[in-house]
């Protein structure tokens, strides 16, 4: 079993990115959700609720700074890491304060979303915990993703789900799930029993899977909502009262480990994943 594809999201439930690799880091990927978009009052503001967001993408930059886009842009809109801003109060749960990314950014988010709103940056991902009941243990660390540090999803089975969905309905794209890691091999779900991965030589484990919300029912090249695949999974994958897809994944790194993208080991595209079953 390989990795396929490798995608970092710069910035909350902004366009996801391919990469061909990635440093890890004990919270997940280097460049996946330090930023994220809320309202003036803090509350945070994503995908679910505006489409849009979806529609607008984020380059990382080496020295941790965004190029914002979107659509009819002449140009992207740099934004640097704002360093020593004063911190201001958010609502993402286990996270009370972030940084804000300045005026600059601000109106561009606002003009572009015709709502007011704010970008702001998380300095240290350690000091937001992933909560137990999703598979965190002592020193675990979160960026501003919903619940793990790294989402895994398999080829076998978005095939699978696939075939169950109807004939009238286009093939889905694993992008909707917005995956970190994508794998191909194995049974269809079989992932839904490991307990450790290995991914070229990082370890992880097991956190929880993973729940499906709305998002994955947006069209992430037309932004459109339709029904699927809550519908299928809905009649093949629910229980607890609610539909799962993809496994959450924490690296098991020393969690002092702050160093240099280049102490730091990488995933890449070709990796082979070994996994324990327990």
């Amino acid at each position: 079993m390989q990795v396929t594809r490798l995608r970092v999201y710069p910035v909350k439930s902004f366009a996801g990115r391919d990469v061909t690799s990635a440093v890890v880091r004990p919270w997940g990927l280097e460049s996946d959700r330090r930023w994220g978009v809320v309202e003036p009052d803090g509350t945070p503001v994503t995908a679910r609720e505006r489409n849009a967001l979806l529609g607008l993408t984020a380059e990382p930059l080496a020295d941790g700074g965004l190029l914002l886009a979107a659509p009819g842009d002449a140009e992207p809109l740099r934004v640097d890491p704002p360093y020593g801003a004063a911190p201001i109060p958010v609502g993402h749960s286990r996270q009370r304060e972030a940084l804000p990314a300045g005026d600059e950014a601000d109106a561009w988010l606002t003009e572009r979303m015709r709502m007011p709103l704010r970008l702001v940056w998380q300095p240290d991902p350690s000091q937001r915990a992933v909560n137990p009941a999703h598979g965190g243990r002592p020193g675990d660390g979160l960026t501003l993703a919903d619940a793990g540090p790294l989402l895994l999803a398999s080829e076998a089975s978005l095939a699978q789900l696939n075939a169950w969905t109807p004939d009238d309905v286009p093939p889905l794209d694993v992008v909707r799930f917005r995956p970190n890691v994508v794998v191909d091999g194995d049974a269809p779900f079989a992932e839904d029993a490991w307990t450790q991965v290995r991914i070229g030589g990082v370890r992880f484990h097991f956190g929880e899977v993973c729940d499906r919300c709305v998002m994955t029912t947006i069209d992430p090249e037309t932004l459109a909502r339709g029904k699927e695949p809550i519908r299928t999974l809905a009649r093949h994958r629910k229980w607890d009262g609610a539909t799962w897809f993809g496994i959450r994944l924490v690296p098991e790194l020393d969690r002092d480990a702050h160093g240099g993208s280049a102490r730091m080991p990488r995933l890449a595209i070709g990796d082979d994943v070994e996994v324990a079953v327990g």
